[in-house]
């Protein structure tokens, strides 16, 4: 499956306020193409590892918004609970409809089933962690120190026209080499690349999720918003 094929987060002052602003927002054309992507999965095998996918990167970005306390963050986790709870219905649809045509045995499609449940209990409790953010529950003082003191940063950045990067692969631009952050996901329009490879080209507007010691947010920020023109 092609990085076209697989679709299925950094906090600050005023200007990246304005940055999370424009990042985040979902228009309703951006949902009905998602949608219509959704439909287009027609293998079993793809629909369960893109399952897989989204409800780790909702695992991770719910992370990521008791970190930096985000509700955009938070209400991004929503949105993708919401897209798994649509992937699971049509996978359940789908083993029963592969028994009904004898291409499955029962106890395969029951283990296709469960194994969609499963997805979708992952998913729900990473709403219930974001859900924190959202509700603004304060948290505990023990919760909150272990994660301030966190070796690992899960980070975004939404990829400028006048960044460096723009039209580059990921192996290219040694992302991971020269900031340590590297990048998990990408988020294009309304569709997501899950665990992008090297050959993976970003382009302006892509929305990067990378993972990685504090002090590579700075240089990865740089590098996406075009504060820098290259490596020194």
């Amino acid at each position: 499956m092609s990085d076209e094929d697989r679709r299925a987060p950094v906090g600050g002052e005023e200007e990246e306020d304005a940055l999370l602003a424009d990042t985040w927002e979902v228009q309703a054309s951006e949902e009905d193409q998602l949608a219509a992507h959704l439909m287009q999965v027609e293998d079993i095998e793809e629909l369960l590892l893109e399952m897989k996918d989204v409800s780790e990167l909702a695992v991770d970005l719910a992370y990521s918004s008791l970190l930096y306390d985000s509700e955009q963050i938070a209400e991004e986790v929503e949105e993708l609970e919401e897209i798994l709870d649509t992937m699971q219905k049509r996978l359940q649809r789908k083993a029963l409809e592969a028994l009904k045509r004898d291409q499955v045995s029962v106890d395969q499609a029951l283990a296709l089933i469960r194994l969609a449940g499963c997805a979708e209990v992952i998913s729900d409790a990473a709403l219930g962690i974001a859900d924190v953010v959202l509700r603004d529950v304060e948290l505990h003082p023990v919760l909150a120190a272990m994660i301030r003191d966190s070796d690992v940063i899960i980070t975004r950045g939404r990829v400028r026209d006048e960044s460096f990067i723009v039209g580059k692969t990921l192996e290219d631009v040694t992302l991971e080499t020269e900031t340590g952050m590297r990048a998990i996901a990408i988020k294009r329009g309304p569709t997501w690349i899950y665990g992008p490879g090297g050959d993976t080209q970003i382009l302006a507007g892509d929305i990067i999720v990378a993972r990685g010691p504090g002090e590579g947010v700075e240089p990865f920020e740089d590098a996406l918003t075009g504060r820098i023109k290259g490596w020194d």
